[in-house]
């Protein structure tokens, strides 16, 4: 059994947004994988004598500096190509972890029902109900120094339930087709049937899923780190460029809108490419 329709696939070459938002993911992954070999400069390391005025604000672009730099006096466009490596870590890290747990735990709840099910999503509703930000904020107290890895960890360990609960109602309308109830009725085990007979037709979904999800990862990283949580000092991420050029806005607002619109390209990317599966998947949504 093929995992991908041909037609699907005709379908997403002819989505113009498709293009586009490959165009844009494609663009943004190519500068952060390139980032060592691209920046001009240490990330992490100041030039105050050339990048501060007497007054303390940064400089604009320079031929030394391509985007000028940041409060601290470091290269801002270094530290922007190494951020995009630090939230696309996050965001894929993080997506990895929904899309294994979620699935998962859907795909068993939905098979087997009864208590089995009821059990999981009791589980999923105690999930749901968290306080995200809290969590991260409490866990970041608890925890001596806290790295990247809290982010990614708990961004994926709290949003997995939503995935859950999509692949278990996309597994109650499978598992009654007769091919499925066939395998069954011929002795299956119950991994064959959904290993083999239910996750393939699980795959669309999935990577539909997964694809916006990346975003919204990305999004939460940036929101965790502009208010402090996540990324250790001094290294960058998106969020945390925009919270260190927070009392600036006015005075440099270039160091607000460069990570801004990084964080808008990749976001746009992602989320026109999962629209663009979507409709290639599912034409009639």
């Amino acid at each position: 059994m093929a995992l991908v329709d041909p037609r699907a696939i005709a379908r997403f070459k002819k989505n113009r947004g498709a293009f586009v938002g490959a165009a844009l993911v494609a663009l943004v992954m190519l500068f952060s994988l390139l980032a060592p070999v691209l920046s001009p400069h240490d990330p992490n390391l100041p030039y105050r004598n050339e990048t501060l005025t007497t007054e303390g604000v940064p400089i604009g672009p320079t031929a030394r500096f391509p985007l000028g730099a940041d409060p601290v006096g470091r290269c801002e466009l270094s530290r922007l190509l190494y951020g995009g490596r630090v939230s696309l870590a996050v965001g894929f890290a993080a997506t990895t972890i929904v899309v294994l747990v979620g699935t998962t735990v859907g795909l068993i709840a939905g098979y087997f029902g009864g208590w089995v099910d009821t059990g999981l999503m009791r589980t999923v509703d105690a999930l749901m109900s968290f306080p995200f930000l809290l969590v991260v904020m409490a866990l970041n107290r608890i925890i001596h120094r806290p790295g990247l890895w809290l982010v990614f960890v708990v961004l994926g360990g709290l949003s997995w339930p939503s995935m859950s609960r999509q692949v278990r109602a996309k597994v109650l309308q499978l598992k009654g087709l007769d091919y499925v109830v066939a395998a069954r009725a011929l002795g299956a085990s119950h991994l064959r049937v959904m290993t083999r007979h239910l996750m393939p037709n699980l795959v669309s979904l999935v990577v539909v899923i997964a694809t916006t999800l990346v975003a919204e990862m990305i999004v939460a990283e940036s929101a965790l780190s502009y208010l402090g949580v996540g990324v250790v000092p001094p290294a960058a991420s998106w969020g945390s460029m925009l919270q260190e050029s927070e009392s600036l806005t006015r005075a440099a607002p270039r160091l607000t809108l460069i990570p801004g619109l990084a964080i808008l390209v990749t976001v746009v990317g992602f989320n026109l490419l999962g629209e663009a599966l979507r409709d290639a998947f599912d034409p009639r949504s």
